[in-house]
């Protein structure tokens, strides 16, 4: 889904940081985790996603993790390009640990270009990818309440005069502001279709 500018604006500025509401011409109207649950498939129940963001050595959790370390990791951030470029597409002769590193660098790459890109929307941080761990346990954590408390503590910001810039799965933002205004709304074949923001 593309992104559009003007319509992510005119939302952060009807924004209320005290209330977490958007004050629209129909009312006063929020984000839920059970949006985030219908508009994107995430799971909204389970455990919450905790952690530090601070690792003795991001290089050695790299290779651990993914089989290979970045050139640059900058405050425990890699480059999205890097994990593209060497994660491309795994070979048919692929083992099975070479193909759990594989979905790790792409889940990695939705998560930081996606649900919780940065500024640059070029760095993700290695403090998801230890989340990634076993995917088990990753798959009990509640991603859809982290990707909400991002877009909320971003929007929060974003009401502060000067900001340029917002980070966040603003793509949810927008899918949802469609449904709240019906001018918005796209004329859609397949009404039915799950999670919501694909139609």
């Amino acid at each position: 889904m593309q992104v559009e500018p003007k319509l992510i604006s005119a939302l952060i500025e009807r924004w209320r940081p005290e209330t977490h509401t958007f004050h629209l011409p129909c009312g006063e109207c929020t984000i839920t985790l059970e949006d985030v649950q219908l508009q994107l498939g995430l799971p909204v129940d389970g455990y919450a996603v905790t952690g530090s963001t601070q690792s003795a050595d991001w290089g050695a959790v790299c290779y651990e993790l993914l089989g290979a370390i970045p050139d640059r990791i900058k405050g425990g951030r890699i480059e999205m390009g890097w994990l593209r470029d060497t994660f491309w597409e795994p070979d048919d002769d692929s083992t099975e640990l070479e193909l759990i590193r594989y979905a790790r660098a792409y889940i990695l790459q939705i998560i930081g270009g996606y649900l919780m890109p940065d500024l640059s929307r070029n760095l993700v941080h290695l403090r998801w990818l230890l989340k990634l761990v076993d995917f088990r346990a990753a798959g009990e954590l509640s991603w859809g309440s982290t990707v909400l408390t991002t877009l909320y503590r971003e929007m929060c910001g974003a009401t502060v005069p000067n900001k340029a810039k917002i980070e966040g799965c603003l793509s949810l933002l927008q899918s949802r502001a469609r449904y709240w205004l019906s001018f918005l709304r796209p004329r859609v074949n397949h009404p039915h279709t799950f999670p919501l923001i694909t139609r």
